[in-house]
């Protein structure tokens, strides 16, 4: 376990601002920052650094805690794993009989040496022509790709052999369990043994920004299926988080970003100069997605494929990164079905001038709407502005809305007067909504409905509220902590009613009595990230307060005892009516 001076160390030598800084546009507020969330899509700023108090917390979403709290959702790090991370970034060396190995069953790095072991199997194979002639003809010759290319990427091959790269890693010294953790190995429920799970499949490494290589895709050489199969989860990578090729494009996306739909149109981009290029892994946009290019880039060109799940595809793109802040364009390709075939029909020149050309996201939707309809026929048109007017309500700037309203005017053959007005009709109706929304969200929010860390609280709103007014003034005052902590106020875990609250108590009690004292930084390792965003929200629900002393925590606590002998009372009750219904039952049941 790395010692909480340390920690200490680490938290004081990385300062909160700075550190959020690098990965969101913060203004001041008064003594506090806000920017737009990184864990969540918004328009409106909701979330806040505190440098005061060194944490953070959204208002929308309710991510919250200390910096070590903060790179763990951002990098998706483990605790240990965070506190590395930022010890690496203010060039602390934390010695190695500290780091706490062997606490997790597989470390991080543990999987990133042994990806990196795979790797270099797998490129071996490649440039065997034992095993790796056919694939590499298939990316010479059918991909067109050149020798610079394929070592760039760290393109391989598995062989159609199902323990060979297995065999290889145990002769490593790596273990079934490690295998099949990393996913490089399956395991059969009848037998119980390993087996490779790349086989016969051109190999797609997929590295991270720091340059670790975090997971694979594999291309089959055949006509099996899936065509493509891609790394799931593992401790060290979630597909949800990571762009394929990020590692190159990050240094020359200042102003735009492609987009592509598979591994090969970005490798192909790439190679003809297109060093801004990116790919999902095998799955469509998520919103962590979105906010990494919101990170890097102004503006993302889509260049997916133009059938119907490319279609649908775009649309959700859009959508995803329009809500990140990012200006959308989408591509269209005539006369070639991807950016990889394009480019060998028409050249790097042809592409980059269509690249020019991508129409706006606004205009994209207003091509496909009037592909869909016959504006020639009354009823038709009236179906193709219903859907247009619905997508312009849909832009939050008055801007956007005016000058697609006109455009879209021009396009159906009517008056902006007439748009206009079904567009703010339409919108009147989505604030109706919103309102309802938010007045449900409040309901929930008041009886504790919305809480999914503490699932207790909303079966004991009144004790909920004195457990946390008791954490809150914990958290904020040492010597109210002090004073609960070492008995000199009346108060145990008994006498909280919450699972969550009874959590926290004995945690905050614990760490106060330890042999360095109190730190907050260390509730990181009791607690996860959710549950950390709670604390947050707790403690800054607290510093609302005017009044917060020592006559306050006091009463809070007889109103948290007087909620437990409420309910220890009706217990009793309870059971001694039960006990009377069940006396009642049996003398009935003897009586016939």
């Amino acid at each position: 376990m790395i010692p909480r001076e340390i920690i200490d160390e680490i938290v004081y030598r990385n300062d909160i601002e700075h550190v959020i800084g690098s990965y969101v546009t913060l203004k001041r507020a008064g003594s506090n920052l806000n920017g737009l969330c990184p864990f969540h899509s918004e328009k409106t700023p909701s979330f806040t650094v505190f440098p005061a108090t060194k944490s953070f917390y959204c208002f929308g979403c309710g991510a919250g805690g200390d910096v070590i709290t903060f790179v763990m959702r951002a990098e998706n790090l483990d605790y240990a794993d965070a506190i590395h991370n930022l010890a690496q970034r203010a060039g602390i060396t934390i010695p190695e009989d500290e780091t706490g190995a062997g606490e997790r069953t597989i470390p991080r790095k543990r999987i990133y040496e042994m990806n990196l072991a795979a790797a270099k199997f797998f490129r071996d194979c490649l440039f065997n022509p034992e095993y790796g002639s056919e694939a590499m003809k298939y990316l010479a010759e059918e991909r067109g790709l050149g020798m610079t290319t394929i070592k760039r990427f760290g393109l391989g091959f598995s062989p159609n052999n199902a323990w060979m790269l297995t065999n290889h890693m145990h002769s490593l010294g790596y273990t079934d369990e490690e295998l099949v953790t990393g996913f490089l190995c399956g395991k059969s429920k009848k037998t119980g043994k390993t087996y490779d799970y790349y086989r016969n499949r051109v190999i797609f490494p997929i590295i991270d920004t720091l340059g670790n290589i975090v997971a694979f895709g594999g291309r089959v050489m055949d006509d099996s299926k899936p065509k493509y199969l891609n790394t799931s989860d593992t401790p060290a990578f979630k597909k949800s988080r990571h762009l394929f090729a990020l590692n190159f494009a990050k240094n020359h996306a200042a102003e735009q970003m492609i987009l592509c739909e598979g591994y090969m149109d970005v490798i192909a981009l790439h190679a003809a100069g297109f060093e801004n290029a990116v790919a999902t892994l095998g799955t469509a946009i998520t919103s962590e997605q979105a906010r990494i290019f919101a990170k890097y880039t102004k503006k993302v060109i889509i260049t997916y494929d133009s059938d119907s799940a490319g279609q649908t595809a775009a649309d959700k793109a859009m959508r995803l990164l329009g809500e990140a802040g990012v200006d959308v364009r989408v591509l269209k390709l005539s006369g070639a079905k991807d950016p990889d075939e394009y480019i060998k029909k028409y050249g790097k020149d042809a592409f980059r001038q269509i690249v020019g050309e991508s129409k706006s996201g606004f205009d994209y939707k207003l091509d496909k709407v009037l592909a869909a309809h016959d504006i020639s026929i009354a009823e038709e048109k009236i179906k193709a502005a219903n859907e247009v007017c619905a997508i312009i309500a849909g832009y939050h700037s008055g801007v956007e809305r005016e000058i697609y309203i006109l455009s879209a005017a021009k396009a159906l053959g009517l008056s902006r007067e007439v748009l206009l007005t079904d567009v703010e009709r339409i919108r009147r109706r989505m604030k109706r909504d919103a309102d309802a929304k938010q007045s449900r969200d409040a309901v929930m929010a008041a009886k504790n409905l919305d809480n999914h860390v503490n699932r207790d609280a909303a079966k004991h709103i009144r004790a909920n509220a004195a457990e946390e007014a008791v954490i809150g003034l914990m958290l904020i005052y040492d010597e109210l902590r002090a004073e609960v902590a070492n008995g000199v106020l009346d108060l145990s875990a008994d006498d909280f009613m919450t699972e969550f609250g009874r959590k926290v108590f004995v945690a905050l009690c614990e760490l106060e009595r330890s042999e360095h004292g109190f730190s907050k930084a260390m509730l990181g390792a009791l607690f996860s990230v959710d549950e950390m965003g709670k604390l947050e929200q707790i403690e800054q629900n607290r510093r609302k307060y005017t009044k917060n002393d020592r006559e306050v925590l006091v009463e809070c606590i007889r109103n948290l005892k007087e909620e437990k002998n409420k309910s220890e009372n009706q217990d009793d009750i309870n059971f001694w009516l039960n006990s009377k219904r069940s006396k009642a039952r049996e003398i009935k049941n003897k009586n016939g």
